[in-house]
């Protein structure tokens, strides 16, 4: 039985914590669409501008102490993060306005990419208890990893560019020299080694633009979706991504998965982890635990009767990955050596 209840009080005390320049949407209009949209019978609400790296999390914890019924996250990932964690715990609901580059935990939930059907869904107001896990004590809604995407994400964060075309490329021009670590990781089925590309615990289903890592992952399970992707051959990157995308990852023979609650992981060095897709540097020693129902979300109460139809940039990744596997098989059969594989794909994404 799904644990959520409807606000209903007569005004319904919203503030709006927006991020001028997270993503690649443009938030001068929004709020005009909000004073549009809004339902303002049920409705009163107020708009937060952030000005620093952080700022979010500290507007956030100040409605909390006003007793906002919800604050609403617009932005991307990282605007959702610093929300939410201020909101863990408490009274206050997270309600999400999606205007990342990514949005995994928005897509994962369902909720419009449109800005005005997002607030739509506000307007509906159906609240859930939800999960969120905590990586060496920092808090994360959708996922957390080490490996190869934490390095990603630190190359993401520094490239000064968002979007999945910058994400892309940083894939295509790290993954030859990228080489994988060793792990040690006790649960409570006890200790395995493993060498591993990346180590990743969803908490959701997706890193964001519908790449799925985690297809049977749930907010609402209790549990942690445990992805294991052993080492594999640059050659074998086009086929993952296309499984990424269409929700197959899980039956690829290079990854092992698991669930649990509490993970602990030990590798040889200090070294990068991300979670929600910013990158933090840490010890060798990783803490990852699943917090069972400790925030409250506003969810999209149509997503079940709705079918989630596949967007403009996940159609056009698709077929560019689609396309590089046909490429691939060519210059297999050429000989060609993997350096020249990966000039063609770079190229190619630079058409896109």
């Amino acid at each position: 039985m799904r644990n959520f209840a409807r606000i209903m009080s007569n005004k319904t005390n919203l503030t709006f914590v927006m991020n001028p320049i997270s993503g690649t949407v443009k938030k001068a209009g929004i709020p005009d669409i909000i004073a549009e949209t809004l339902h303002h019978d049920r409705f009163s609400y107020r708009i937060a501008w952030t000005e620093y790296a952080g700022h979010a999390e500290v507007i956030a914890r100040e409605e909390v102490e006003a007793g906002t019924d919800i604050v609403v996250a617009v932005g991307g990932d990282g605007t959702v993060n610093e929300v939410g964690r201020a909101l863990i715990g408490t009274k206050s609901a997270l309600a999400i306005v999606p205007c990342g580059s990514g949005n995994g935990l928005a897509r994962h939930l369902m909720l419009p990419m449109d800005i005005r059907k997002s607030i739509e869904v506000i307007n509906q107001c159906e609240v859930h208890q939800v999960d969120y896990g905590i990586i060496n004590e920092h808090p994360f809604f959708c996922t957390c990893g080490m490996g190869f995407d934490a390095f990603i994400s630190q190359k993401f964060a520094e490239a000064g560019k968002r979007g999945m075309v910058t994400y892309v490329e940083n894939v295509l021009r790290e993954g030859l020299t990228y080489k994988p670590e060793t792990y040690f990781i006790e649960n409570e089925q006890g200790t395995t080694i493993h060498k591993a590309f990346l180590i990743s615990c969803a908490n959701a289903s997706q890193y964001g633009n519908n790449a799925y890592i985690a297809p049977q992952a749930s907010m609402t399970d209790g549990l942690l979706d445990v992805i294991i992707m052993e080492p594999f051959d640059v050659l074998e990157a086009p086929q993952v991504a296309i499984e990424m995308m269409n929700k197959t990852l899980d039956k690829n023979q290079k990854i092992k998965t698991f669930r649990t609650q509490h993970i602990h992981i030990r590798r040889k060095h200090d070294g990068w982890v991300h979670f929600d897709g910013d990158p933090l540097f840490t010890s060798a020693e990783v803490d990852i635990r699943l917090m069972p129902r400790g925030i409250k979300m506003v969810v999209n109460g149509n997503a079940d009767k709705s079918k989630r139809q596949p967007n403009m940039v996940q159609t056009a990744f698709s077929e560019f990955f689609n396309d590089l596997n046909v490429v691939r098989d060519d210059l297999i059969r050429q000989g060609r050596h993997i350096q020249a594989i990966n000039k063609v794909l770079l190229r190619k994404l630079n058409n896109l």
